[in-house]
């Protein structure tokens, strides 16, 4: 079985000078280690070719994205299994193995790996994520790390198999800049009836807030572009309809109750939601010939 690592960035210099180094000492048996530069403006591309010349580099002109990145990486990658790890993510020794384990099953898809985040100072064990519908809304959660089901893989710590992501089209970049792509991507393999999972035993350090989404975003952009992923989410996948007559009916009220709170984060995102809707239909008949489970029915164990 051969494996690729693609890693996107964007101007994080530092960090790929800080983590690339454990990503090429922890993992010495990948078929190669792709870097994919989205724009980046600061030294990242020096640095690579410079310090990391054996690194398959990926330049982008303009930045766009994480899902857009992270699909030029998979594009190019030639390994049976791709390792998605973002520039923020120290891989611990021997992370590798417990996840490659995973795909002597032929319907698995992907497997995700023990974040041990570090947030205001405390370590939270992230990776594994719950999910389940109410009201018309998909609402996720993390999870505890004693189980290995997951209703999701994450985009920075996971890896994939290449077959499958192709046959999916990969991350959706409806969700550019970012959030939302992997939940995405994780529910359409699941509704085609392949598996999600986690591996508690595969472990890598996220220093969550050394990324380039806090450190450049404002809270208020961050929770506005959520709100816009949510709503693409539900309108592009969502095929039950209870569920979508559930979400028409909640909609409205929700809004308003988000006026009267004084938050208008959800109804820009809203709006911004409703500007892509004719690419929303289009990408919602992509993967439809695949699907052969209802949303309900990816909510047994969630529940």
């Amino acid at each position: 079985m051969k494996i690729s690592i693609v890693i996107p960035n964007w101007n994080g210099e530092h960090l790929l000078a800080k983590n690339l180094p454990k990503v090429i000492s922890s993992s010495p048996n990948t078929e190669e280690i792709i870097v994919v530069d989205d724009g980046s403006t600061d030294g990242s591309l020096q640095l690579l070719r410079k310090q990391f010349p054996k690194v398959k580099v990926i330049s982008r002109p303009v930045h766009e994205g994480f899902a857009g990145s992270v699909n030029d990486g998979v594009a190019l990658a030639t390994g049976d299994v791709v390792v998605l790890l973002n520039t923020d993510v120290e891989p611990q020794k021997g992370f590798l193995e417990p996840l490659l384990t995973h795909f002597r099953d032929p319907d698995v898809f992907a497997v995700g790996c023990l974040e041990k985040s570090l947030e205001q100072g405390k370590t939270v064990l992230r990776g594994r994520g719950l999910a389940h519908w109410v009201k018309g809304y998909y609402i996720h959660k993390r999870g505890e790390v004693d189980k290995m089901t997951t209703a999701w893989v994450s985009g920075g710590s996971g890896a994939f198999r290449k077959k499958m992501w192709d046959r999916l089209g990969g991350m959706d970049t409806l969700f550019n800049p970012f959030y939302w792509e992997d939940i995405d991507l994780s529910y359409r393999a699941r509704k085609a009836g392949w598996k999600t999972l986690f591996e508690p035993k595969s472990v890598v350090r996220h220093y969550h807030e050394e990324g380039k989404i806090i450190s450049i975003f404002t809270p208020r952009d961050i929770k506005k572009i959520a709100f816009r992923n949510q709503f693409i989410f539900i309108w592009k996948n969502t095929t039950d309809l209870d569920i979508l007559l559930s979400h028409a009916l909640w909609t409205p009220i929700r809004l308003l109750q988000a006026i009267l709170r004084g938050d208008i984060r959800m109804l820009r995102g809203y709006i911004l939601a409703l500007q892509e809707l004719p690419q929303i239909v289009v990408h919602r008949f992509k993967n439809s010939s695949l699907y052969k489970k209802r949303d309900a029915q990816l909510l047994e164990w969630e529940e």
